[in-house]
């Protein structure tokens, strides 16, 4: 199969997945925000779902990423390693997550007691399942990636994704509460990964020549390439949830619940770019070990092209529907995060450009410095926190991820710029047309806000500013459609 129809078929698949992941999430956050969860309860549930996304760093270290490199490199040098790179890790994976899962179990009353929030105690119980199966699932997802299957991670995040979905709500219309989306989550990350699992055995792991010897290398490959991955693994995470976590411990949970429906927001609106970037990692890193520099950077710079093409009138639409969308989505109770998604319209821009930029770090072998960047932003973003929570709350945190990001970014952009011949030319134009044309959006969008009056007319917004921004892109030439079906070709 070309490059060219492997990328297609996996942008096809993960946005496939995405879509899916993304639509199973946006129903379940507004069903629990405006049906099922008071705003306390909803902002107590995201409250717990960061603490364990932070304490389950130390449950998977970098080893699901790490597996996903070397079976990429050793299915290009030697493919029967391939076997042992996932047993290595699987059994590896699942004694870090166990022993971190059973200490969170344990000490759940400790860590509520810490932090104030009794309500924490009986939905952390549950941390075990939680830390083992979501481990398990990114492994999953990282194999199938190095294995340029980007259908097969697809499959298992769409499948935890829908079950997810369904048992959160069923487990909270029977009363269950914070405890029962909490379980929900775990359902789905374990059925998952029991069909992944299977997949994986039946369709490559046993296909593999056991008779071959394991390389000496390969374990303390793995593990020593896992370690600069742990810290951008944990700086990813810390830089993600800690956020939450002082507006919980410095606000309150309402605070939370605001600032948690304008992040997720922001996140459902990078999907797109999301699956671009799964897919076009392991490929760039793949191009590049085969010394095909300049065919690499044509890679990145097309996608990093398109991102922007769709992402900038993307953050003037949502700066300006931010209020309705709050109101007439998640509630009235909700519009003090109004705020908040308008500030993280800035982030939606910036996310994008990570997606399709930071993992290709990692296949292209610089993962220690990317964590180091990452590690240093982090860092940053916690004292930012500290600086402007107390005085803006949920705006403040959300302030701080964006100077914070917008830093990380730009500089991963800079080092694949050493790595890959990237000429950043034609990007520069496309996104100055691409500017003009947002702000005719724009203003056409501004003039409609003010008559939306529900979801239907608020719709009818969005598609009108769509309907603009692509006739104008078409008829001006920044979208071809005739090069948006040979795309990579």
């Amino acid at each position: 199969m070309s490059i060219a129809d492997r990328i297609s078929r996996g942008v096809s698949a993960s946005f496939g997945a995405n879509l899916i992941d993304t639509l199973a999430n946006s129903l379940l956050i507004v069903i629990l925000a405006r049906y099922l969860m008071t705003p306390e309860e909803y902002g107590l549930f995201f409250y717990a779902l960061s603490i364990i996304g932070v304490v389950a760093i130390f449950g998977t270290l970098g080893l699901p990423s790490s597996a996903g490199r070397y079976v990429t490199e050793y299915g290009e040098v030697d493919r029967d390693q391939v076997r042992y790179v996932i047993r290595s890790s699987l059994w590896t994976l699942l004694l870090l997550s166990l022993g971190v899962g059973l200490a969170v179990s344990a000490g759940s009353p400790l860590i509520a007691d810490y932090l104030d929030e009794p309500g924490l105690a009986p939905v952390l119980v549950f941390g075990i399942g939680y830390i083992v199966f979501q481990s398990l699932r990114k492994l999953l997802v990282s194999v199938f990636q190095g294995l340029n299957r980007v259908d097969l991670s697809a499959l298992v995040s769409a499948l935890s994704a829908i079950v997810r979905f369904v048992f959160v709500i069923a487990l909270v219309g029977l009363g269950l509460g914070v405890v029962g989306a909490f379980l929900g989550y775990i359902i789905g990350f374990a059925v998952a990964t029991a069909v992944g699992g299977v997949v994986l055995y039946r369709r490559f792991y046993r296909t593999y020549d056991p008779s071959v010897a394991r390389d000496s290398d390969l374990v303390r490959r793995l593990l020593e390439y896992s370690v600069p991955l742990t810290a951008t693994r944990g700086a990813t995470v810390l830089d993600k949830r800690v956020d939450t976590i002082l507006v919980g411990a410095l606000v309150n949970p309402v605070a939370v619940a605001y600032y948690t429906v304008g992040k997720q927001v922001a996140q459902v609106a990078v999907t797109p770019a999301t699956s671009l970037g799964t897919t076009i990692s392991p490929t760039v890193g793949e191009q590049k070990a085969g010394d095909n520099r300049e065919r690499a950077a044509r890679i990145y710079e097309r996608s990093l092209e398109a991102v922007l093409i769709l992402y900038i009138p993307a953050v003037a639409g949502l700066f300006l529907v931010a209020d309705p969308l709050v109101r007439h989505v998640f509630g009235p109770d909700y519009v003090g995060g109004v705020i908040v998604v308008q500030i993280f319209s800035v982030y939606v821009l910036v996310n994008s450009i990570s997606r399709i930029t930071s993992d290709g770090l990692d296949f292209l072998g610089r993962a220690r410095h990317r964590a180091i960047i990452k590690t240093t932003m982090a860092v940053a973003n916690f004292g930012l926190n500290l600086l402007l929570i107390p005085e803006f709350g949920a705006a403040g945190a959300a302030v701080a991820t964006v100077i914070t990001h917008s830093g990380y970014v730009f500089t991963n952009v800079f080092i694949i710029t050493l790595e890959l011949p990237v000429s950043f030319g034609r990007v520069a134009r496309s996104s100055v047309q691409v500017a003009v044309v947002s702000v005719v959006m724009a203003a056409s969008v501004a003039m409609l806000v003010p008559y939306v009056s529900g979801v239907p007319t608020l719709l009818g917004v969005v598609g009108v500013g769509v309907a603009i921004w692509a006739g104008l892109s078409v008829s001006t030439g920044i979208v071809d459609v005739a090069e948006i079906r040979d795309y990579f070709a």
